[in-house]
């Protein structure tokens, strides 16, 4: 199976439909009359669906068991045509897509079954996705906006030459996967004059985001939240919230991150952990939707 346990937990939606072809009206009379000889063929079609949503990461090899939250099945006939729409929702780290399509053919396949003792030129004509939300669908808004980032690296190892960066040159890689350009990138040490310093100097317009990257635990050297918080215009306690939570999740020691987020000037500034897994897991945690507070700010500054 495909490795999810870096996704975070959205609600996400399909809807899946399956067309059945029926070769005469007699059978839709049949069907619409319930007198179909093996019995009503929409409430066992209805049945065969739901089984069929529950079942799939069984039969589907590299699908994962996930909680199916809502599914509605709903039929429609036009002329010889049955319509089938499957509708699944979850709030879980993967889509259900195929979930969906899955028990839209199911219940096509039960209506051939029913109908073809009556009929003998039932078709199953095709079965598609007809819409998806929640996941890398919704992300997809916050991309390719032209951002520009600042990657500030804030460790007196690293600054020493005493250690090599890692943490911060994966934020970087990680933006550039984003579409988001980072001129800005610097290793300092731990020192409240030098991150002043950092944080007046990338926080114009030119710089929507700016990244400090270590500082953030409980050792006396980790002073970047102490130094930033002050500096923040606007608070936005429930992106930091978010990034512990996540962590929380993977590993017992993420709680005693005191990392901050907020907004200087129109710059959405963050502070990540110094440690490689700790900066990967707030990227994971946080990008790309976290970028919606620059739609926001955006949106503010041109009047809309």
């Amino acid at each position: 199976m495909v490795n999810i346990t870096h996704k975070s937990n959205t609600l996400r939606k399909a809807i899946a439909e399956a067309t059945v072809l029926v070769s005469k009206q007699e059978t839709i009379e049949a069907i619409e009359q319930r007198k179909v000889p093996k019995g009503d063929v929409f409430s066992f079609a209805k049945v065969a669906a739901l089984f069929g949503v529950k079942k799939t990461s069984e039969l589907i090899p590299d699908c994962h068991p996930l909680p199916v939250e809502f599914t509605d099945v709903r039929f429609n006939i036009t002329d010889l045509k049955i319509i089938i729409e499957v509708e699944v929702h979850t709030v879980y780290k993967t889509g259900v897509e195929v979930e969906a399509m899955h028990g839209a053919s199911i219940a096509a396949l039960t209506l051939y079954d029913m109908l073809k003792p009556i009929d003998k030129n039932v078709v199953i004509q095709q079965i598609q996705l007809k819409s998806k939300t929640g996941g890398k669908t919704d992300k997809k808004s916050y991309l390719n906006k032209g951002l520009q980032a600042a990657v500030i690296v804030c460790s007196d190892t690293v600054s020493a030459n005493k250690a090599e960066d890692k943490a911060g040159i994966a934020v970087i890689e990680a933006l550039k996967k984003l579409d988001i350009q980072v001129p800005v990138y610097k290793v300092i040490p731990d020192d409240s004059t030098a991150i002043q310093e950092q944080v007046a100097a990338n926080t114009h317009e030119g710089i929507q985001l700016l990244i400090m990257v270590g500082g953030t635990g409980v050792s006396l050297r980790d002073i970047t939240p102490d130094t930033v918080k002050p500096l923040l215009d606007r608070e936005l306690d429930g992106i930091m919230e978010t990034a512990r939570r996540y962590g929380q999740e993977r590993m017992p020691y993420a709680m005693l991150s005191r990392s901050v987020a907020g907004l200087i000037n129109q710059t959405l500034v963050l502070t990540f952990p110094g440690s490689l897994s700790g900066a990967t897991e707030y990227m994971d945690a946080l990008f790309p939707q976290v970028l919606h507070v620059l739609e926001v700010i955006a949106g503010d500054r041109h009047g809309l």
